[in-house]
């Protein structure tokens, strides 16, 4: 069993993956769940080739089940979770008077839902990491969507809105447990995601997965007694998204 363990959705790529790599080469042991099984087992080979303890179990943060299984499965192969990063998640832009019911609903579930179940699945294990060493972390990846609203990207905005609402509630919850919680919330960050705004702004002028994942390590190096409620993530010159 590793003495440190992590567990980060979205895994396959972006912040996720370069969550997953700073994370292995800190010595963490790391599951790394996405929807696409494919794609998830390349980037846990890529992984396990650059000598990191990787373990990818697919599911979907739609699914209550597969949400049971993936927290699970980590449990089965790690005994321990000293680290959860809720970073899956879904952005469909439309005005709100054009937008499906079932792209509403899907943004809610992966967004917000499944982010609520995760952590209500992890909890006691984090507990668990929290009583031994006093400083277990939850990151919840957010959005400067969700502390700006974006017209045309409403629906999203406010599934990151009630991210950052549930992980100051955690934070309350759980704090006395030896376990820290963060929303991170950036801008523009260069993975597939943004691949619809390049045209305004290119990749290489976004905010890095890198730059996410340096604020993860940090947030790990502060003390128990230091608490990062929030981080915020803009480009220069920016005020919001």
């Amino acid at each position: 069993m590793a003495s440190r363990a992590a567990l980060i959705t979205g895994g396959s790529s972006g912040i996720g993956l370069a969550i997953a790599r700073a994370l292995g080469q800190d010595d963490y042991a790391v599951t790394i769940s996405a929807r696409r099984p494919d794609k998830l087992e390349a980037a846990a080979q890529q992984l396990r080739d650059e000598g990191i303890d990787a373990h990818a179990v697919p599911a979907n943060m739609a699914e209550e089940e597969d949400i049971k299984r993936l927290v699970a499965a980590h449990r089965e192969r790690n005994g321990r979770l000293d680290v959860l990063i809720n970073n899956a998640g879904i952005g469909i832009g439309s005005a709100v008077a054009d937008m499906p019911t079932k792209k509403l609903d899907l943004q809610l579930d992966v967004n917000l839902r499944g982010v609520y179940l995760m952590a209500r699945e992890a909890i006691p294990l984090l507990k668990e990491a929290g009583a031994e060493h006093g400083k277990a972390l939850m990151v919840n990846t957010a959005s400067i969507a969700g502390k700006h609203g974006q017209g045309w990207l409403s629906a999203y905005s406010a599934t990151k809105f009630g991210v950052v609402g549930l992980s100051q509630g955690l934070h309350k919850e759980l704090g006395n447990d030896g376990i820290q919680v963060t929303a991170i919330c950036p801008g523009f960050v260069a993975t597939d995601m943004t691949d619809w705004v390049q045209g305004q702004v290119p990749k290489e002028d976004m905010i890095q997965p890198e730059d996410i994942a340096e604020a993860v390590r940090y947030l790990l190096r502060t003390s128990r007694n230091c608490v990062v409620p929030e981080l915020q993530f803009i480009r220069p010159g920016d005020s919001e998204i």
